[in-house]
């Protein structure tokens, strides 16, 4: 009888590795398994904790203002010739938004920490999507996956495809990777890695750009 009980519960943990395994490669088949670590990543972006220090930053493009007589700040200019594919299919250029705020976004749908932070960029765009330009630029290699995602999601983000080499300064090892351009066209932000987009602050920082 003893040996009856032992033997059931040896099997136990192998009937769980087994479950585990079966959900985990379901996820992975199916691609899911990307948006599941996103979502538990979203739990450490509420801490603040990946957010791009907003206020030193704004703090330094101050002191550069102040500092040059001459009115012409000592801030890096972006490259604006990036070619770019629309959702449509047209062909775009992101010199077609200069004088506004650009927001320059790098996401695949592969990449967790993209989707843990693409409710806080749709939050964002939700608020801000008429007084900035927002650039979601995919690098996934086929295009209609984040088309099909942005769709499946609820967004109503506007997504691009590279259509050139990218620009020196733009190029990034990691994903994913944002870029803010001011309304002069100066590069005001560069952040690596996911952050909470739809921090007040961080709103704060893109209106202080505009002219």
């Amino acid at each position: 009888m003893n040996t009856k009980k032992e033997n059931k519960n040896k099997k136990k943990p192998w009937i769980q590795y087994g479950i585990f395994a079966i959900v985990a490669i379901s996820l992975y088949t199916t691609g899911l398994h990307t948006e599941v670590i996103g979502f538990a990543q979203r739990g450490l972006l509420a801490t603040g904790l990946m957010n791009p220090d907003i206020e030193e930053i704004a703090q330094v493009r101050k002191n550069d203002k102040n500092n040059d007589e001459a009115s012409m700040p000592n801030l890096t200019k972006a490259d604006l010739n990036l070619k770019l594919i629309d959702a449509e299919g047209k062909k775009r250029s992101l010199k077609e938004f200069k004088d506004k705020v650009i927001f320059l976004n790098f996401w695949a749908t592969w990449c967790p920490p993209c989707i843990a932070e693409m409710p806080t960029i749709d939050k964002l765009h939700e608020e801000m999507g008429d007084e900035v330009a927002f650039i979601l630029l995919s690098f996934d290699d086929d295009f209609e996956k984040a088309k099909a995602f942005n769709k499946r999601k609820g967004y109503d983000l506007p997504i691009y495809a590279p259509a050139s080499n990218l620009p020196a300064m733009f190029q990034s090892s990691a994903l994913p990777t944002t870029y803010v351009i001011d309304a002069d066209g100066n590069m005001a932000l560069t952040h690596k890695g996911m952050a909470d987009y739809s921090d007040p602050k961080f709103k704060d920082f893109i209106l202080d750009l505009k002219k």
